[in-house]
């Protein structure tokens, strides 16, 4: 197991926002989590990503306890995050964007090749085409997809990516699934926080669902389309 996240609670000063919070990814799965807005997606991931410091719980990664570990450290032991306004530097090209993403992270096992310059240009071709052009100068969906390759630039062996598809075109939407599913193909591990069915559907090997603030389903697409009563309820799919 690559993360396993227990009972974790979490707060924005009295706002109880995580109730007890457990979910497990394995190396190599592309996971989302679904569910309505302000049910605690994000602070999940912020959570993990030490952006939010649980009040207690347990969240493991690599074999590594990450709670109440700060940011910097839990990037360098191999976790990236790509945030929902995706905050590349407008002012600095492509090809600056990327440089910044460079950082010495711990080898995760089992992650596949490391991601350089190279391997991004090769992988991306829209990203070598615009290396020169200023991040202000993207559009929404080259700016998700320079966001989610910054990220890969510090070789994490997790990503966690939060509303890839929001406000995008649904031409661009697939763009940006086709570029997860090949970081997931690659041995980088995804968890997607989304909020789009369709689109979650078509790339995830598993799913949660948060009510609000709690996990109230997990499983794979079968036993999701099998969970009627808990789509309508809390997804109103």
């Amino acid at each position: 197991m690559l993360l396993d996240v227990s009972e974790v609670h979490a707060y924005y000063g009295k706002s109880h926002i995580l109730h007890g919070v457990s979910m497990q990814l394995q190396k190599g799965e592309l996971v989302c989590l679904l569910g309505r807005n302000g049910v605690g997606k994000t602070t999940t991931l912020k959570s993990i990503m030490g952006l939010v410091t649980p009040q207690s719980g347990s969240i493991v990664f690599a074999g590594r306890e990450l709670a109440g570990k700060p940011p910097h450290e839990i990037a360098r032991l191999g976790v990236g995050i790509v945030p929902e306004t995706r905050r590349i530097f407008g002012s600095l090209t492509v090809h600056e964007n990327l440089l910044i993403g460079i950082k010495k992270t711990a080898q995760i096992e089992g992650a596949g090749q490391a991601w350089a310059l190279e391997r991004i240009y090769d992988s991306f071709p829209l990203l070598k085409k615009r290396q020169n052009s200023k991040g202000k100068h993207l559009s929404g969906g080259e700016q998700q997809v320079l966001t989610v390759a910054r990220t890969l630039m510090g070789n994490p062996g997790l990503i966690l990516v939060d509303e890839p598809t929001e406000g995008l075109a649904p031409l661009i939407v697939k763009d940006v699934l086709d570029m997860l599913s090949r970081v997931r193909e690659s041995g980088v591990t995804v968890l997607m926080v989304e909020q789009n069915f369709n689109a979650a559907i078509k790339i995830a090997d598993r799913f949660y669902i948060m009510g609000k603030g709690h996990i109230v389903f997990e499983g794979d697409e079968k036993a999701l389309f099998e969970a009627e009563e808990v789509r309508k309820t809390y997804l109103e799919v």
